[in-house]
């Protein structure tokens, strides 16, 4: 192989970024701040003791104890 065959891939890579970063910012809402805010608010959750999960992985913990400590007592 020669040396004038050689191809800059890492100019390739630069361009290539360049091409994506330009389609991101074209797909982006213009008002991209206030899209994130309220997505993000979306998904919060109101702080509770127990949510749903919390709550499920409470009563799986409490079950497997409770019986590892009934094999144990028998």
């Amino acid at each position: 192989m020669d040396t004038d065959d050689h191809v800059d891939i890492r100019g390739r890579i630069r361009a290539h970024g360049a091409r994506q970063l330009t389609i991101a910012r074209m797909n982006a809402p213009a008002d991209w701040q206030d899209e994130l805010r309220r997505a993000l608010a979306g998904h919060r959750e109101s702080a509770t003791i127990f949510s749903n999960n919390d709550l499920r992985l409470f009563v799986q913990s409490f079950a497997i104890f409770f019986t590892a400590t009934m094999l144990f007592v028998m």
